[in-house]
């Protein structure tokens, strides 16, 4: 999507990214050809990034947008074969103007059935993704390429392969039925969580964070949680990434060196973004049961209680990961757990707690199992093996700066060799 040059364009470029999947569920609801519909709102963002500018923004965004993207599809249809001669003809008799449900924003808003149809079974969570951040996120191919640092070409046969799988799975753009609405919500949260946690720190690459990433994970969070306002989880997931967000400020050093929870200027945490998350997830837990989000984003408000890293509550946050544990068990909450537990009981309960890990599959060489056992390691005094395990997670990690990070934690158990300089 174009910018907006002027004091202004950042405004107008976020009323854009906000009514297109509007537009976009409009038109597929409309006509279905969900691959021709998000063309036809793509040429027509880039129309209104054109003329808006010079023209101003049109008292009624959203249908400019609907009428604009209409036409386009209608000029798409009349140009394609014979065989679809007819179709065309009759889609093309009139341009429908906005109806009065769909020309006052919040009237009929089809974005969440937009995000379920975006979320489809039948797509890999990398495609998932990727078509998420194109039809309802409003990025541009070459920016989600960008993000994902893959070339365009790719990112768009992905896009192209996503929205083909959605026509072979013959998937209608209605809501899911009610015995299917709850799994493939908890699949929409997923893969706005793996938004989320892709710009919160990049898998790959030289930087650790990508704001762009953070701020649309929560811009689509915050959108469908004014959809579902009633839904704990989706409360959770908002909370935690605001929570979690909040913290970005204080989470690089001098030359882009990866600064943990323990070490970092709390005085630059976000403390409107720790308010709202807080305020969040506090209500969701007096009115729905406790789901993962909820209570990761209840740990994530622990730690923001605490004006200093010792003020922290570890036996508060070690019981809300045991019960994470036993809601939703999976090695990356055992590696957690396995550090309240440090924290409450000792390294050595710590590390008793990971050892089960070293034969799960799903950690095989996976530098997170290798960096926590280091850190507790570190924590118990056996230095030695704490060095070989921060060099081991560094070797394994395809992230530059948590990779620059952990051999700085190893240079600086060296025995005084280069005295902790890294």
């Amino acid at each position: 999507m174009s910018t907006f040059p002027g004091p202004d364009g950042g405004a107008a470029e976020d009323l854009l990214r906000t009514l297109a999947p509007q537009v976009l569920g409009t038109l597929v609801r409309r006509h279905g050809a969900f691959d021709a519909c998000e063309d036809a709102v793509q040429e027509a963002l880039l129309a209104a990034a054109v003329q808006w500018p010079g023209d101003g923004v049109p008292e009624n965004p959203r249908g400019w947008l609907l009428t604009v993207a209409s036409r386009r599809l209608t000029d798409q249809w009349r140009g394609e074969r014979a065989r679809r001669d007819r179709e065309a003809a009759v889609f093309a008799e009139e341009v429908p103007e906005p109806g009065p449900d769909e020309d006052r924003p919040g009237e009929r808003d089809d974005t969440l059935t937009l995000l379920f149809l975006c979320c489809h079974p039948a797509l890999s969570p990398s495609s998932q993704v990727a078509l998420t951040l194109r039809a309802v996120g409003g990025l541009t191919t070459a920016q989600i390429a960008r993000a994902f640092l893959v070339p365009e070409a790719t990112m768009a046969q992905r896009v192209s392969r996503a929205k083909q799988k959605i026509k072979s799975a013959g998937a209608r753009f209605v809501p899911p039925p009610p015995d299917e609405r709850d799994e493939r919500l908890r699949a929409v949260l997923h893969v706005l969580y793996l938004i989320f946690n892709e710009g919160y720190t990049a898998s790959s690459g030289p930087d650790l964070q990508r704001g762009d990433l953070t701020a649309e994970a929560i811009r689509l969070t915050r959108a469908l949680h004014d959809l579902l306002p009633g839904d704990g989880e989706v409360a959770g997931l908002l909370a935690l990434m605001l929570l979690t967000d909040a913290r970005r400020a204080a989470r690089t050093g001098g030359g882009g060196l990866l600064v943990p929870l323990t070490e970092q200027d709390r005085t630059l945490w976000n403390a409107a973004a720790i308010e709202e998350g807080t305020a969040l997830v506090t209500d969701a837990l007096t009115w729905s049961p406790p789901g993962p989000y909820q209570l990761q984003a209840a740990i994530a408000a622990v730690h923001a209680e605490a004006a200093r890293p010792e003020d922290t509550d570890w036996p508060q946050i070690l019981a809300l990961y045991r019960l994470l544990a036993h809601l939703s068990p999976n090695p990356m909450v055992t590696l957690n757990e396995a550090v309240a537990l440090a924290m409450v009981d000792g390294p050595a309960a710590g590390l008793d707690l990971l050892r089960p890990l070293d034969g799960d599959a799903r950690m095989s060489g996976h530098h997170r199992l290798a960096a926590v056992r280091a850190h507790l390691l570190e924590m118990a005094g056996d230095l030695p093996a704490a060095r070989d395990a921060y060099r081991a997670a560094a070797r394994t990690t395809t992230s530059l700066p948590e990779q620059r990070y952990l051999e700085s934690r190893a240079a600086r158990l060296n025995g005084g060799d280069d005295d902790g300089k890294s």
